[in-house]
Parts: C-alpha cells; structure tokens; sequence
C-alpha cells in the first residue's frame, strides 16, 4: 500500500514536526510582531468595517474583543457572560452585536457541545503567518468569566486534600 508507513517512519515524521514546532516557537518568542493583529487593507474591507463601527458600535467593539483574544487559526471560545463582563453591555446586546457580525460575515459561530466557536472573516483580521480557515480542527484560546463560575473560591490547587493512592496487593 504506498499510503502506508512504519511505525518507526511516522515517529520519525512526528519527531521532526515537534523540531520544526519547537524553531518556531523560539523564532516567535523574539519577534516583534508577536502580538500584532493584522487587518485587511483593501478598500472595501475598511469602508465595511468603517460601517460597522458607524451603525452597530457595540458589534464593532466586540469584532475588536475577539480579534484581541482570538488565537493563531482566527478562533475564540467563550460565553456570552464573557462579553457581558469584559465590555459591560447585556446579554441581549451582546447576542445583537453577534447577531449583526454575523449577517455582516465579520465572523462565523460554531457549535461545540453547549459552547460557542467564534471565527472571526481571515479576508478580514488575522494573527497567523498564513490563511487557516480550511481546518476543522484547531485549538482555540478559552475565555473563562470569573461570574460564571460556580465555586471560583475552591480553584487553588493549594487548598486540594492530598489523595493517597493503594495498590491492588495493598487492598487485599
């Protein structure tokens, strides 16, 4: 089969993916360009995006949220109590303001379970070196709201009881 592999091959394939992952990372670490955002300079891009801002200034405020947290394929995963929180509107606004970027194409919504998957229009504002819209699985930077938290006073792991683990040949 010329599609098949060794194991040894495809730990070596794996092997130098990590390599290159790693020279990556280190290439990144001193760039200073690491945190920017880039924004499609098109004409048409800017006077959409100029319009937006005109006509729903919240759903502007909120395209510009996610494209600060999003990560490097253009995906963010969080709650509505998130947007709630990190821009002070409520949630119906906050639901419009989707609602809205998502008529205009600014971005998609995925469903994950009960969680929403933001991606955010790649044609429009992007973090990565290169276009990753064509993935259908990628990771994605979380955003947790602390007022939605059941119990955010038992989160450090300081305070956990430490387990004691036993063998089987201790149980019997």
């Amino acid at each position: 089969n010329p599609n098949s592999v060794t194991f040894e091959e495809r730990l070596d394939e794996l092997q130098k993916q990590d390599e290159m992952a790693k020279k990556t990372q280190e290439r990144l670490k001193g760039s200073p360009y690491k945190s920017w955002i880039q924004m499609n300079n098109d004409p048409k891009v800017r006077k959409n995006y100029r319009a937006l801002l005109r006509e729903n200034p919240t759903a502007g405020i909120l395209f510009d949220f996610m494209s600060e947290h999003m990560d490097g394929r253009n995906a963010l995963v969080c709650s509505y109590q998130v947007f709630q929180d990190a821009l002070d509107i409520g949630r119906t606004t906050a639901s419009k303001a989707v609602k809205t970027l998502v008529e205009r194409g600014f971005i998609a919504v995925k469903r994950s379970g009960r969680s929403n998957v933001y991606l955010l229009n790649d044609n429009l504002v992007w973090k990565s070196w290169g276009k990753n819209k064509k993935y259908s699985e990628f990771p994605a930077n979380i955003i947790l709201s602390a007022s939605e938290q059941y119990d955010i006073e038992n989160t450090d792991f300081k305070t956990l009881k430490t387990v004691e683990l036993h063998t089987e040949e201790e149980n019997l």
